[in-house]
């Protein structure tokens, strides 16, 4: 049999989403396609590419017909960046679509269905409705076609925004971020303008010079906001000038940083936060709950649904105010603190000891005293616990639960487990663990990120 060219150019009928922006649809002839740009509904002419474990990827070489539910994006920089991958597609259809996608796991990864399955919870605000954005800085600029195709000679080469699909170099300058409300677009644009008359240099990620390197910016519904500015040296008159400027400049500020990262990689958790102006935290509130967050400090990025998603939570649980409740990863205890009043005492487990510090300063600073917590790798601290929980909640990182942790949760054998997820095939793959003892009573997705393939989860299991 004649193996297909690699450049077969064949008709796609797109009918779902799929991971990190693709959208997912079959040939006439059956074959499974992925490609970018596409949103379900649309009928397409690809020109295919590769095949990889028996499905194929292509990009677009003509359009036959536009789907109903396909919209015009709302950001300038749409095409050119990583983030909101589904702004052409109606926010219905992408509710819809992720529905599906929880559907789909449940039943092909665990092969159960839980006894109700309720529909996914729309976000109330599908823009501005991140407080916390992580912005880069490049001496390589990513340039768009529309943007070469204008210009007459390249303008600056230097970008702060977010990376380049695919590229770990390459920046796109960011003008307007539709994902963060202000004063995080006018502080960014204020960095970027300051920095680029005053001949700063910006980090080559190649090379491993520049003395720009990333910004953080932190904002909370309480109105604090929190900025961090990453150095690859310690140029302390670049640095103090830059700051000062900012502070001067902003004075909604509440809490300024500033690192000196000289390492190859981005990553902060290793790295000391020096405070150059302001409160060492911000405030936020999570229901009629305070919560501080320092720079190192995790907290739900999408403050307004992490109230929605935790009172999910909290319904399906059905606590009393006689149970002993466990939270694993509970990282600063916001569930913890959250679920608190309707517990006898709830124990947090985490790894991150910076966190467990604040999950502490937390319960103290809103008069909790039926909490405790216990710094430590989950799957070794559940196994030195002999006293049972009656309810469980787990939140564990994308990659779900580790086999040893799924073990010691079904020998304590709680009533009830409640399982956050912010990947769906991770949770499926434990909930088919957990049916040797457990039911999957109920399953609701919850939107945290318009415009993303992303979607969390929450699942209750009761012991048989």
């Amino acid at each position: 049999m004649a193996r297909k060219s690699k450049t077969e150019l064949v008709m796609v009928h797109f009918t779902g989403i799929a991971d990190k922006g693709m959208a997912v649809g079959r040939t006439d002839d059956g074959r499974v396609v992925f490609c970018k740009g596409p949103v379900p509904g649309d009928q397409a002419e690809i020109l295919l590419t590769k095949k990889q474990k028996g499905v194929f990827q292509g990009h677009v070489k003509h359009y036959v017909a536009l789907s109903p539910d396909r919209i015009t994006p709302f950001c300038s920089h749409f095409e050119s960046c990583g983030g909101c991958k589904w702004q052409h597609l109606s926010y219905a259809r992408q509710l819809a679509e992720k529905e599906i996608q929880i559907h789909d796991a449940f039943r092909r990864i665990a092969r159960i269905e839980p006894k109700e399955f309720l529909p996914v919870k729309a976000c109330a605000l599908t823009t501005e409705y991140r407080n916390k954005l992580e912005f880069s800085f490049s001496s390589k600029r990513w340039w768009s076609e529309k943007e070469m195709e204008t210009m007459q000679t390249p303008d600056k080469q230097e970008a702060l925004g977010f990376h380049a699909p695919g590229s770990f170099d390459k920046i796109v300058q960011i003008d307007h971020c539709h994902l963060q409300a202000e004063p995080s677009n006018s502080i960014r644009n204020f960095v970027r303008k300051f920095t680029q008359d005053n001949e700063y240099t910006y980090w080559d990620a190649k090379t491993h010079t520049g003395l720009m390197r990333n910004m953080v910016v932190r904002t909370a519904t309480t109105g604090e906001t929190m900025v961090v500015i990453v150095f690859s040296q310690n140029n302390t008159e670049k640095i103090h000038s830059l700051l000062n400027s900012v502070k001067l400049s902003f004075p909604e500020i509440t809490s300024l940083f500033y690192v000196v990262n000289s390492k190859f990689n981005d990553s902060l958790n290793d790295q000391e936060f020096i405070l150059f102006d302001g409160k060492p935290e911000i405030a936020e509130k999570l229901g009629s709950l305070n919560f501080l967050i320092s720079p190192k400090s995790f907290f739900q990025t999408n403050t307004l649904q992490t109230k929605v998603l935790y009172d999910i939570a909290l319904d399906f649980a059905g606590l009393e105010g006689h149970e002993s409740v466990f939270d694993l990863y509970t990282g600063l205890g916001s569930i913890a603190l959250y679920i608190s009043a309707r517990a006898k005492h709830v124990t947090g487990i985490e790894l991150i000891e910076e966190a467990i510090e604040d999950a502490r300063k937390n319960a103290l600073n809103n008069h909790i005293e039926n909490v405790g917590f216990i710094v430590g790798d989950v799957k070794n601290e559940l196994q030195k616990l002999s006293s049972k929980p009656d309810v469980i909640f787990v939140d564990p990182p994308r990659s779900g639960l580790h086999a040893e942790v799924v073990e010691s949760i079904l020998n304590l054998a709680p009533e009830k487990i409640v399982y956050i997820s912010c990947n769906p095939s991770t949770q499926a793959r434990d909930a088919a663990l957990f049916s040797a003892k457990y039911y999957l009573d109920k399953v609701q997705p919850v939107d945290m990120f318009p415009h993303t393939h992303h979607i969390e989860c929450v699942a209750s299991f009761i012991l048989k």
